[in-house]
């Protein structure tokens, strides 16, 4: 498949603003940190047209609380990632209700992944939950941050998605392998930077 690549659009963060408002009325009990991660978040960066959203919240038993809470016709659950990743609870919010495209609310746990769910151009935004202070949640703020702060990495982080959007992937997964190694590095470098402007 090809994935679905478009220039940095302005009208992302209005769409992050708005999926925002309507997260933090469902999500009130917890009183999330709600923010827009990833490469829409990132002016001048070009992105597949879906919203990044962290939430943050206060400890594992929140974590647990989401699924719970995260209630509309149109969100999946993805409870089968829990397993290799249990510190993040992962969701994809979808363009049409899951009843009229025949998918589940919660992909469980050995489960396979319908196969309609790996079309991109269904995806609104993508939903990423850690407690507030972890590694994740901390490195996904500072990645963002840097790339935002330097000008020559976001280019060269741009000029290599070019690269990767031009191949064909099974899927969205083997599309960020190949991105791996680029953002691992710059990461590390971005968690150091992250550190000393906080201290």
């Amino acid at each position: 498949m090809i994935l679905p690549f478009e220039p940095h659009d302005p009208k992302w963060k209005k769409q992050f603003e708005s999926i925002k408002l309507e997260l933090q009325f469902l999500l009130k009990p917890l009183n999330p940190q709600i923010d827009h991660i990833g490469s829409t978040a990132v002016e001048g960066l070009s992105a597949k047209p879906i919203i990044d959203i962290q939430i943050g919240v206060e400890n594992e038993t929140d974590l647990d609380w989401l699924p719970g809470l995260l209630k509309l016709p149109n969100i999946v659950y993805y409870e089968k990632y829990n397993q290799d990743w249990p510190e993040r609870r992962f969701f994809i919010l979808l363009k049409e209700p899951i009843y009229s495209i025949g998918v589940p609310d919660v992909v469980k746990i050995g489960d396979d992944i319908p196969a309609i769910l790996h079309d991109h151009e269904l995806r609104i935004a993508h939903l990423h939950a850690f407690v507030k202070g972890s590694s994740d949640w901390t490195r996904h703020l500072a990645l963002r941050d840097y790339l935002i702060a330097h000008p020559t990495i976001r280019e060269s982080y741009q000029e290599l998605k070019e690269k990767l959007t031009q191949l064909d992937w099974k899927d969205g997964n083997d599309y960020n392998m190949g991105k791996d190694l680029f953002l691992k590095t710059q990461e590390k470098i971005a968690l150091l930077w992250h550190k000393e402007r906080i201290q």
